[in-house]
């Protein structure tokens, strides 16, 4: 009965110290008195980055918004900053931000007036500036019904088309080659989500998301049902990725590169129509008659392995290819005579890159052997990007009941993943940092204590002595300072 009396005491738990074990002979306490503290120092980074790129404020030309503003506390832009830069620190669930609505730092970045929420109109609990989860969950759902409770709709071609010219704007306008890296991954679903089907090389139900990179730049995100073919919609895809990659970089040369399951007609003679060409190295599956045009270099293989006790051994050879009924013409097709301990590993790959190379160039770049193991397996590196989605930023955290709704929050992941990498190039270019995850530049540069003073003259900020990245940190704020102004 004790117990049950001191806990009805809000005064009994709140007001009193913690106490711990001594140090020496100074007695160790600690109470929650310390102000307005934020974990997220380095939001103020991730605002002015964005503010420079006009990132969210080109997304929320996106969203048409119904709601009176007199009665609102939550412009359409704040939610928008609030949710994107939310990802970016690694709160990727709505929920987070039932408790992310107290950071006053946060505030501050997504232009809240009043930081520490003076003068809401509807605040509760009050003394709270930022959204909850419920506002935020009827910002990303406020598509999938259309009466008077929901009043922000978005138009999600208008969010690809964002995307799309931030991610091609990154792009280094006088490049003279680009590789457009095509690839699709199986994100599994939570439930019973719309769209979701079973995949078996995924082992579980799933949607089949489509992603283009350029390097380490994302141009498309693009979430599939489960049940469609990994290369559904690329040709048009490309239409407009092309279109704007031109717009920008007029004079580049562009490539297009991906597994065995973009190695398909429409989208090689797509890319053979186009004035100029559009180049593509892309994968192949095996098949008998292929494997049988190879057997004198497996043989060579074979013999070499036997000679040298190596593990493994490869010889390559050029092919002139056409099947018979899917192309419309033959092609240049590498193959990789593989011998390894556990049998024969050929692989193939198909190619309008000319064999000598271009003019003025590396004559030797595009051989057999080197336009394989350099140049199209180098499209592992888009790979590296896709784990970051995953494991940083969990892209596939896909747990509305809807595709649309679990759509944007793919895109709310990868336009938060894209200030990451313009954090990495613009502010890291140089450092230790310049090659990190996207969680290492989280952890390292925006993970930084401070506590928040208000007055009415000016926000003052005060972040740990004791931070390890505080030159990191100076540094990346000087960049951004002279990049954008």
């Amino acid at each position: 009965m004790t117990t049950n009396s001191a806990a009805q005491n809000p005064t009994d738990c709140s007001d009193q110290p913690m106490l711990f074990q001594d140090l020496g002979s100074r007695k160790v306490e600690a109470d929650f008195s310390g102000g307005y503290l934020s974990n997220d120092g380095g939001v103020l980074l991730v605002r002015q980055l964005d503010q420079g790129l006009g990132l969210t404020r080109r997304l929320a030309g996106a969203f048409i918004d119904r709601r009176d503003a007199r009665y609102c506390d939550h412009a359409l832009e704040e939610l928008l900053d609030q949710r994107v830069y939310g990802q970016v620190l690694g709160y990727e669930d709505l929920n987070d931000h039932n408790t992310l609505r107290h950071d006053p730092l946060l505030a501050v970045a997504v232009n809240k007036r009043e930081p520490l929420g003076e003068g809401r109109i509807h605040a509760h609990p009050p003394g709270v500036a930022l959204a909850g989860s419920a506002t935020l969950n009827r910002l990303e759902l406020g598509n999938q019904k259309q009466d008077r409770t929901h009043k922000i709709q978005y138009e999600p071609g208008k969010i690809e088309e964002c995307l799309r010219v931030m991610g091609v704007r990154c792009l280094p306008k006088h490049a003279r080659e680009l590789v457009i890296d095509l690839d699709g991954m199986g994100h599994l679903v939570h439930g019973m989500q719309e769209g979701r089907h079973f995949n078996a090389y995924y082992d579980g139900y799933c949607y089949l998301p489509l992603y283009a990179f350029v390097g380490s730049v994302p141009l498309l995100a693009k979430l599939r049902p489960g049940d469609v073919d990994a290369a559904e919609g690329v040709v048009e895809v490309l239409e407009k990725l092309v279109a704007a990659i031109r717009k920008r970089c007029k004079r580049a040369r562009i490539i297009v590169r991906g597994d065995s399951a973009f190695g398909r007609e429409e989208i090689m003679a797509w890319c053979e129509a186009q004035k100029p060409v559009v180049y593509y190295c892309l994968g192949m599956g095996p098949n008998s008659r292929l494997v049988a045009m190879i057997q004198d270099a497996l043989a060579t293989a074979r013999g070499r392995r036997c000679l040298t006790g190596a593990p493994s051994a490869r010889e390559f050879k050029e092919l002139e290819y056409q099947t018979r009924t899917s192309w419309s013409r033959s092609r240049r097709v590498v193959a990789k005579a593989e011998v390894m301990s556990g049998g024969d590993n050929p692989r193939f790959i198909v190619t309008n890159l000319p064999q000598a190379g271009f003019r003025g160039e590396d004559r030797e770049r595009f051989g057999a052997a080197r336009l394989y193991e350099d140049f199209y397996c180098a499209r592992g590196n888009m790979e590296n990007q896709l784990k970051q989605q995953v494991l940083d930023l969990q892209a596939d955290r896909m747990s509305t009941h809807y595709l649309a709704s679990n759509q944007l929050r793919l895109w709310f992941a990868t336009l938060a993943y894209l200030l990451l990498d313009r954090m990495r190039t613009l502010g890291l270019r140089g450092t230790a940092l310049a090659q990190a995850t996207a969680g290492t530049i989280r952890t390292r540069v925006l993970k930084v204590a401070a506590q928040v003073r208000v007055s009415v003259r000016r926000v003052y900020v005060q972040m740990s002595s004791a931070f390890v990245g505080q030159e990191l940190f100076r540094l990346c704020a000087r960049r951004f300072t002279a990049a954008f102004t």
